[in-house]
């Protein structure tokens, strides 16, 4: 079976009177169907063109990519995916039923079906209630909702999501939360590009890292975030001798209100540094280990990724 997503060197220079501007640089992923995946970097790092080039909205400079197996030219593939841009353009004269019937005729179904889906997707999105009102009533947060309902009206097995909590307020997000996971559970594959990384925290399985167009991590997220070397130590009677023996042998410590959260470099380090803190003679009261939280770990990626873009090159 092939994968939901295959890229292969996709690549996208915009032509400028500055000169070329790199937007996505030789991106290789894959995507396995049935998973969340979240694509993450900062602003201008690549995310949306790159999501343009998968739906065809602008064509790539180099490289190519695959669909469900299918090559981004074919036609027939667009009836199984779904996307929901950043930036929708909503037709505020319509009303709700309208509007997703309009999406289900762009899709071909039968009268039908349309009524159907749309009563399945206003359902799915809490908007059932708002099905005769017109999107021009309609709140930003309602409004991405009936964004994520024409997403998902074809029932896609590929789902594109840019951005879909951002004017949510939580129980919003809750409920795209739980809709994502559904949409896992029936085996839809689910891309998702979102700056609130505790959204992806919650729903994404593996995360890819874009920085400057290029991508420069994928990993699970349990390997990304799971409890490493740091440990919160609260103590009482530590002297300066032994602060100093905790920092040469830790990699990083922060000293905080009541404790201290140290970092060493292997697991059985801790087990020395515990040692270190009970012969001393102070009163050892804590030692917890911690998750990194994704942003975090984000925020690392990121650090490392631009400290070794500003590494001078061999000048032999």
């Amino acid at each position: 079976m092939p994968a939901a997503i295959e890229i292969d060197g996709l690549t996208k220079i915009y032509r400028t009177s500055d000169g070329d501007v790199k937007a996505v640089d030789s991106l290789d992923l894959q995507v396995e169907e049935g998973e969340v995946f979240g694509f993450l970097g900062p602003n201008g790092a690549g995310k949306t063109t790159t999501l343009q080039m998968l739906m065809s909205v602008i064509f790539p400079t180099a490289g190519d990519a695959f669909l469900l197996g299918k090559p981004l030219t074919d036609q027939g593939v667009r009836e199984r995916i779904g996307f929901l841009p950043e930036l929708f353009q909503f037709h505020t004269y319509l009303r709700a039923d309208e509007f997703l019937d309009f999406h289900a005729r762009l899709y071909g179904m039968p009268a039908a079906d349309r009524d159907l889906r749309v009563g399945e997707a206003l359902d799915l999105v809490g908007l059932s209630e708002n099905r005769k009102s017109r999107l021009r009533t309609f709140s930003k947060g309602m409004l991405q909702r009936i964004g994520i309902a024409q997403a998902i009206i074809n029932r896609p097995k590929l789902l594109f999501l840019d951005e879909p909590t951002s004017a949510l307020d939580p129980m919003g997000r809750r409920d795209v939360r739980d809709l994502i996971l559904s949409l896992r559970d029936a085996g839809t594959t689910v891309f998702l590009n979102s700056h609130l990384l505790s959204e992806v925290e919650m729903t994404c399985s593996r995360v890819g890292i874009l920085n400057d167009g290029k991508l420069v991590r994928v990993s699970d997220l349990d390997s990304l975030v799971e409890p490493g070397h740091t440990v919160e130590v609260r103590a009482v009677g530590i002297d300066d001798e032994t602060m100093r023996s905790i920092e040469e042998l830790a990699e990083r410590v922060e000293r905080n209100d009541g404790y201290l959260l140290v970092t060493v470099k292997e697991q059985g380090m801790l087990s020395e540094l515990a040692r270190l803190i009970i012969d001393s003679g102070a009163s050892l009261t804590e030692f917890n280990p911690r998750q990194v939280p994704l942003e975090e770990a984000f925020m690392r990626v990121i650090a490392e990724s631009r400290a070794e873009a500003d590494e001078p090159g061999d000048e032999s």
